[in-house]
């Protein structure tokens, strides 16, 4: 109670004042730390000076709020569906906190208009608005603290902006479907990023590789090292449909590797699951 009642209090000289306003229509309270908030909408193309003179951006803040947005996503999500395993409780919030969504959403709350960036083409896939959204999200965590941040996740993000039913009508994403379809048939899936440069307008592209077991069937260019992720996930999928040989090299694989008490795959396995995880949208 004292330390809301704090904060109304020095909020007080700020209001009306930019650019306090513009944060609060997006957070609904003012901040403290305005420093932060600032620091979250500056794209690395044009990054800003500190008051010790260093010159920064919101890329630090983005990988913060990354993994905060996630806690916070899981935390909803476990007390929100009680009765639902780790598979769908998994789905779901890669679905929430996908780059497509997260792009949406800042652009919804008008957080692509306090953006300050040097990049010509902010319409082009560079996820942007999204990194921005991860990195507001890292500002307020540290500004106000996680219950704050958890608030403006729920009551602004998912309760105004997005509609948990219709994320559970929604397609899965690639990575996530094929994750899955690894873990029901007892094969490692995993994901790495094999190279990274940047385009012509300085925005960074990643390349990655995914490998189901020991083979590498999959890669993807993306401008986020996740949406490359998602990239070479949908070539792995599109490949274990319609690469029977593949298919049957895989269950090889599965056989040699499956304890002998344990039942071992067979190709009506693989298409029963390639129809329930690996069909397209």
């Amino acid at each position: 109670m004292f330390r809301k009642l704090g904060r109304q209090i020095r909020a007080i000289p700020h209001k009306g004042k930019e650019p306090y306003l513009s944060f609060y229509k997006i957070l609904g309270f003012y901040p403290d730390r305005i420093d932060l908030y600032k620091e979250a909408v500056t794209h690395r193309s044009s990054p800003m000076r500190s008051s010790n003179g260093r010159l920064i951006n919101n890329e630090r803040l983005e990988f913060l709020g990354d993994a905060i947005l996630d806690a916070i996503v899981a935390d909803i999500l476990y007390k929100e569906f009680r009765s639902k395993k780790e598979g769908f409780l998994t789905n779901m919030r890669s679905r929430i906190v996908q780059r497509d969504t997260l792009n949406k959403l800042a652009v919804e709350l008008g957080l692509d208009k306090l953006i300050v960036s040097s990049t010509r083409n902010l319409a082009h896939n560079t996820n942007i608005h999204g990194d921005a959204l991860e990195a507001l999200i890292g500002a307020i965590y540290l500004d106000q603290g996680y219950r704050v941040a958890k608030k403006f996740v729920f009551e602004t993000l998912i309760k105004q902006h997005l509609s948990i039913e219709e994320v559970m009508k929604s397609e899965v994403d690639f990575k996530s479907r094929l994750i899955e379809w690894g873990q029901k048939n007892k094969i490692d899936v995993s994901f790495n990023v094999i190279e990274s440069s940047y385009d012509e307008h300085n925005n960074p592209v990643f390349v990655a590789c995914v490998s189901v077991g020991d083979i590498e069937i999959g890669t993807g260019m993306g401008y986020s090292k996740k949406e490359s992720h998602q990239m070479a996930a949908k070539e792995a999928i599109q490949r274990i449909r319609d690469d029977k040989a593949l298919r049957q090299t895989l269950i090889s694989t599965t056989k040699k590797d499956t304890d002998e008490k344990s039942p071992e795959p067979n190709e009506t396995d693989f298409d029963d699951l390639n129809n329930e995880f690996l069909s397209e949208p």
